[in-house]
């Protein structure tokens, strides 16, 4: 017998169930190093803090490992210092930003008077829908204090789209959803909520 033989009577077993005449009966199979190969494809990647982090928020919540690793390669990663302007209101709308860390105020000027539309904790995201249309911005971004942001560019999501329908269509019903909640709680309160960021 063999190095390789001993490996595999080492670890060989493995328990199965399965079930015969409606009596569960419980097999050993013998694996080889080929099955080990197979079986590590089939298990689903760890997941790194930074994916845990996308995970949380609304927009990728119905992501898989996968599928969040493959967002995560198009987001650029950008960090702002206390009081730093993300985007301006007047300016055109190139991304959405999903704050990774940090507080981010959102405001507006409306008739001359500075607006508070919303306070943003990590997981929470702005510029929406600048993913849909290059609609100059509606309000302002600013960091409350250092923050880490993620930023996913217009571009690299029509990319995604022609790429990735699946994909595509997941991050767009989620973006769908989030817009009609927003709506719908701006209707119901009559207060200014995030639209067209």
């Amino acid at each position: 017998m063999d190095k390789c033989d001993t490996a595999v009577h080492a670890r060989s077993f493995l328990m199965r169930s399965s079930i015969q005449s409606g009596i569960i009966k419980q097999t050993t199979h013998r694996t080889t190093p080929e099955h080990y190969v197979i079986f590590r494809f089939l298990k689903p990647p760890r997941m790194s803090p930074r994916l845990h982090r996308l995970k949380s928020s609304s927009l990728f919540s119905a992501l898989t490992p996968l599928e969040l690793k493959i967002v995560d390669g198009l987001l650029h990663e950008r960090r702002y210092l206390k009081d730093e302007i993300v985007f301006d209101e007047g300016e055109e709308g190139q991304a959405l930003y999903l704050l990774m860390s940090g507080r981010m105020r959102i405001s507006r000027l409306h008739e001359g008077v500075t607006q508070v539309v919303a306070e943003l904790e990590p997981g929470g995201f702005f510029g929406d829908l600048a993913l849909l249309d290059n609609s100059p911005r509606n309000a302002q971004a600013r960091a409350l204090e250092p923050c880490e942001v993620a930023v996913f560019f217009r571009a690299d999501f029509l990319g995604l789209m022609e790429t990735d329908a699946v994909l595509g269509y997941k991050i767009s019903l989620a973006l769908a959803r989030h817009i009609g909640l927003r709506l719908r709680e701006w209707m119901g309160t009559g207060r200014p909520q995030l639209e067209a960021l």
